[in-house]
């Protein structure tokens, strides 16, 4: 009903498939990430109606999800019957913790590109304590019967990287109203603008088609995201602006490179993250220039307002 909010677990399934690069996914990774309209639009229900998650108590950490594609559930006593088979999850090319540098390069790069999406999709991040400084359980995935190493929140073994990654991210969703909506997407036109509120692009910077959402092979695209069409005032009744936003997700296992939308080439565009290298960006895109998007990562750019 109206004023309730729900765990999302088709938020949780979509974004884990779509990140595995499972085929024909991008239709409903769009629902996902405005919010999941079609199961809560209907209901007079908002966008904060759905709490987005990836990982929750049961089942694998974040860190897990992208280091094991079996449960590890020894441990508990019931010769690895216990907990749930099916987990979504990809070790990367190797099972369990390994020193293989390339294995771990695609386990950083994947953590980022999960938290990314959690925190900037519309509706109300939920984060697991640990998963920003990537806790393991050792690939336990029904550690409830574990007071022990296994299920223990570990500030000793963060990631500093991956919790500064975190902190970003955080802070993104923070300052920018445009990843906090209060109203649904309309994808029409903003008065004296031309621009939609919400658009979705090809790599090569065509506007998406019907067709396009369908192909089982697709698992790149773009989405502009205007900060004068957010539809809402603040507490003093001014209306809520905020800088415009070009994403670009590349699911796929090669690099892409992806061009600028006409419609956006004449605005002044920087780069502020790049989930293949958890460094601070800051670099400036010229018109015409074209963007390299690494294979399975996530690219975002800024317009200032």
């Amino acid at each position: 009903p109206p004023g309730w909010a729900e765990w999302n677990g088709k938020f949780r399934d979509c974004i884990r498939d779509y990140w595995v690069g499972a085929d024909s996914m991008l239709g409903e990774f769009g629902q996902r990430f405005t919010g999941s309209p079609d199961l809560y639009q209907d209901n007079n229900r908002r966008p904060t109606a759905s709490i987005n998650f990836i990982t929750a108590h049961d089942g694998f950490t974040l860190n897990d999800l992208v280091t094991y594609n079996e449960k590890h559930n020894e441990a508990n006593g019931e010769d690895n019957n216990d907990g749930e088979n099916h987990n979504r999850s990809w070790n990367c090319g190797a099972e369990g913790p390994t020193d293989d540098p390339e294995v771990n390069q695609i386990r950083d790069r994947q953590k980022r590109n999960l938290l990314t999406t959690l925190f900037l999709s519309q509706g109300v991040p939920m984060l697991v304590a640990g998963d920003e400084f990537g806790r393991t359980q050792q690939g336990n995935n029904n550690a409830y019967c574990q007071d022990n190493e296994i299920s223990w929140v570990n500030w000793e073994a963060a990631d500093q990287n991956l919790l500064n990654f975190t902190k970003r991210l955080i802070n993104i969703k923070k300052d920018h109203p445009v990843f906090r909506r209060r109203r649904w997407f309309q994808g029409q036109p903003i008065k004296g603008k031309g621009l939609e509120d919400i658009a979705w692009f090809l790599p090569e910077g065509m506007e998406m088609e019907d067709e396009n959402w369908n192909h089982d092979f697709a698992r790149s695209l773009g989405v502009f995201l205007n900060g004068m069409g957010i539809h809402s005032v603040d507490n003093e009744g001014n209306a809520i602006k905020d800088d415009n936003f070009y994403i670009m997700f590349n699911a796929h296992y090669e690099p892409l490179e992806y061009k600028l939308p006409e419609k956006l080439a004449q605005k002044n565009w920087h780069v502020v993250l790049d989930t293949s290298d958890d460094s601070v960006q800051d670099k400036q895109i010229n018109s015409g220039e074209s963007i390299h998007v690494p294979a399975r990562s996530i690219v975002i750019l800024c317009s200032p307002l």
